[in-house]
C-alpha cells in the first residue's frame, strides 16, 4: 500500500491537532468553575499575564524571538496581531464571565454556532465553494437564532459573540505570516503589559485573587498560563494546515461537551423551547458532517489505473 502524499498527511496531522486542543478546551469549563468565586475579568488578566510568560519561555527555547520582533516592526502584520489578540481577548472574557455565572449551556450553543460561522467565513471571506448542504445548514442556523431569541427573551449574545469572535480569530491567524508558535506569542505579548496593569488593579480589591485565594487556587490561577497556550497552539497549527469548511466540524467536540456539563453536571435549566433551538443547530451540523464524510470519502476511493 503507497503512503498518502504530503498534502494529505497534513490534513490528517491538521485534524489530530485540531481533536486534540478542541477536547482540551472542552474540559477547561471544569478548571474555570474551579474558579468561579473571582471576578471573571481579574481572571481573564491572570490568565493572560500567565500566558505571555509561558510563551516567553518557549520563544526562548525555540530562540524565535527575532521572528516576534521583526513582525511586531511591520505595520500590517503588527495590526494583523493586535487584531487577532483583540479577538481573543474578547472570546476569552465572554467564555469565562458565562462559565463563573452559571451559563455553561450559552457557551456549548455559541460553540456549536462556531462551526457554522466559520464555514460561513470560508464561503464568503475565503472564496472557499459552498456545497447545497453547508447553504442548508445557513438556512438552519439562521432560523435557531430566531427560536433560541425567543425562547431566552433576547438574543443569545454570549453565544454570538462566542461564535463570532472564535471564527474571526481563526481567519486572523490565518493572515499572520508567522508559524503557529511564534504567531501566539505575538498575540499573548500585545496583551501583556495591559494585562498585568489589570491584575494591579484589580489586586488592591477586597475578593481578589491576591488578598483571598488559597493555595489550591493559586495553582489553578497560575497555571492558567499552560492550559490557555497549549490548545491554542494546538489550534493555530491545524488552523493552518486545513480548510475552514474542514476545520468548523471539528469544533462541535466543545459544544457537546460543554452541553453535558451544564446538563449534566452543573444542572443548568434546558426547557423544551429551548431544546428546540438546539436541535435546528444539531441538525444543520448533522447536515454538514454527512456533507463532509461523503466528500472525504468520494476523495478517498483512488483512481482507477489502466
Amino acid at each position: 500500500m503507497s503512503e498518502p502524499n504530503p498534502s494529505v498527511r497534513t490534513v490528517q496531522r491538521g485534524v489530530q491537532l485540531g481533536v486534540t486542543a478542541y477536547v482540551l478546551w472542552g474540559f477547561l469549563t471544569i478548571y474555570w468553575k474551579r474558579l468561579k468565586a473571582f471576578d471573571a475579568f481579574e481572571l481573564i488578566a491572570w490568565r493572560m499575564s500567565c500566558a505571555g510568560i509561558v510563551m516567553a519561555v518557549i520563544v526562548t527555547a525555540r530562540r524565535t524571538w527575532p521572528n516576534i520582533v521583526a513582525a511586531l516592526r511591520s505595520g500590517p502584520t503588527a495590526r494583523r496581531l493586535v487584531m487577532a489578540s483583540v479577538l481573543l481577548t474578547l472570546n476569552w472574557g465572554s467564555y469565562v464571565w458565562a462559565v463563573t455565572n452559571d451559563r455553561v449551556i450559552e457557551t456549548a450553543l455559541g460553540y456549536f454556532i462556531a462551526p457554522l460561522a466559520t464555514m460561513a467565513i470560508g464561503v464568503f471571506v475565503l472564496h472557499e465553494e459552498p456545497t447545497r448542504a453547508q447553504r442548508i445548514a445557513f438556512g438552519l442556523a439562521a432560523a435557531a437564532v430566531v427560536i433560541l431569541t425567543i425562547s431566552y427573551g433576547r438574543p443569545p449574545w454570549i453565544a454570538l459573540l462566542l461564535a463570532g469572535t472564535w471564527s474571526l480569530y481563526g481567519l486572523a491567524k490565518r493572515r499572520v505570516p508567522l508559524g503557529a508558535v511564534d504567531s501566539l506569542a505575538g498575540e499573548t505579548f500585545v496583551l501583556f503589559a495591559p494585562a498585568v496593569l489589570a491584575v494591579v488593579a484589580f489586586s488592591t480589591r477586597s475578593g481578589s485573587v491576591a488578598t483571598t485565594a488559597d493555595t489550591g487556587e493559586w495553582i489553578l490561577v497560575l497555571g492558567t498560563g499552560v492550559v490557555t497556550a497549549v490548545p491554542l497552539m494546538l489550534f493555530a497549527a491545524a488552523a493552518q494546515s486545513i480548510p475552514f469548511t474542514l476545520l468548523g466540524p471539528l469544533n462541535l467536540l466543545v459544544p457537546i461537551i460543554n452541553f453535558g456539563l451544564g446538563w449534566l453536571i452543573y444542572d443548568e435549566p434546558v426547557p423544551p423551547d429551548r431544546l428546540v433551538g438546539f436541535a435546528v443547530v444539531w441538525m444543520a451540523l448533522l447536515v454538514v458532517m454527512w456533507d463532509r464524510v461523503a466528500t472525504h470519502r468520494r476523495s478517498a476511493v483512488p483512481e482507477p489505473v489502466g
